[in-house]
């Protein structure tokens, strides 16, 4: 049997709690060698010494610190993007692999759905953010299929879910998946909007996908979606299509005029709507937008290590 990769985490909020715990009961790949935080009295901390897992509150500097440092092959940073531009400079200087599950994108874009295999060699790996990695696939999906000249997303998730770094990372947020939604979904251009929504009881991640596209086969549009959706499920589970595919056909005559195109738009519209429910292994049900991201980062981290004992196998 294959010796497991050993990883580490950074961040010992609902992230990487959740991430951890991902880790410790799915993984057949990752071991977790060691979690990292700075606050002792975090739920996180306290919850990973619990179930034997090597801690330090001491941040970046006690991770490094650490004797199991030196058997750490990955490391997940879930922290914040000021945060992790230290984070991955300290983490690469020593050779380690990371994994960011922040919005500061120092390396590639990566969705397993979409690029999956791409980056696998890529010392630093951006998980884009909950938002994109929710519905990047879907333009991604559509584009296969016919040109998306415009993506635009909104995201709406429960306020509950929505901690102190996801808050203080709005900007960011935005920023990151509309390049995103250009640089891995395919579009010419991209808009990203995150709502913070305070229903009680709290709602799951709900998200909207708007795609003005040409004029295609709105059959087999509909077919790449569905397909789309199921290679999701694959690793997040509650990921599903809310209702049908819709279109809309703009004709000349009415054009719709969009600031961020260059030029007045006749095509076809698509409207997917999405939900997105968690696992609840940490989490609420209802915090889908942070168990998508966790999901995508476990099946990132897998995949690089499988090719890292491939190559070495090699």
């Amino acid at each position: 049997m294959q010796e497991k990769t050993k990883v580490a985490i950074i961040g010992s909020g609902n992230i990487g709690t959740d991430l951890m715990i991902k880790i410790l009961r799915l993984s057949k790949v990752l071991q977790m060698g060691a979690f990292a935080g700075i606050d002792a009295e975090s739920d996180g901390l306290k919850r990973a010494a619990r179930l034997g897992v090597p801690i330090t509150a001491g941040g970046i500097d006690g991770l490094v610190a650490m004797p199991e440092f030196a058997d750490i092959a990955i490391v997940f940073d879930a922290t914040s993007a000021g945060a992790h531009k230290k984070h991955s400079e300290i983490l690469l200087s020593h050779g380690k692999r990371v994994i960011d599950l922040t919005p500061a994108a120092i390396g590639p874009y990566t969705i397993p759905a979409v690029n999956g295999e791409a980056n696998l060699d890529a010392p630093n790996v951006n998980m884009v953010t909950c938002g994109g990695q929710a519905t990047i696939p879907i333009v991604a999906a559509i584009n296969r299929v016919t040109k998306v000249h415009y993506g635009e997303i909104v995201a709406s998730i429960a306020s509950k879910s929505a901690g102190p770094g996801t808050r203080a990372n709005i900007d960011e947020f935005t920023e990151t998946t509309s390049r995103a939604i250009m640089d891995v979904g395919g579009a010419t251009r991209g808009k990203a909007i995150i709502v913070l929504n305070p229903a009680e009881p709290p709602l799951n991640m709900r998200d909207t996908v708007y795609c003005l596209t040409s004029d295609a086969d709105q059959e087999a549009i509909t077919a790449s979606i569905e397909a789309m959706v199921e290679e999701v499920r694959g690793y997040v589970p509650g990921y599903r299509l809310k209702q049908a595919v819709q279109f809309e056909r703009i004709s000349h005559n009415a054009p719709l005029r969009i600031p961020e195109m260059d030029a007045e738009f006749s095509g076809l519209k698509v409207t997917v709507f999405l939900e997105v429910e968690g696992a609840a292994h940490y989490l609420p049900a209802y915090a889908g937008n942070l168990d998508i991201m966790t999901s995508a980062a476990l099946k990132t981290a897998e995949k690089i290590a499988l090719r890292a004992d491939a190559k070495a196998a090699a």
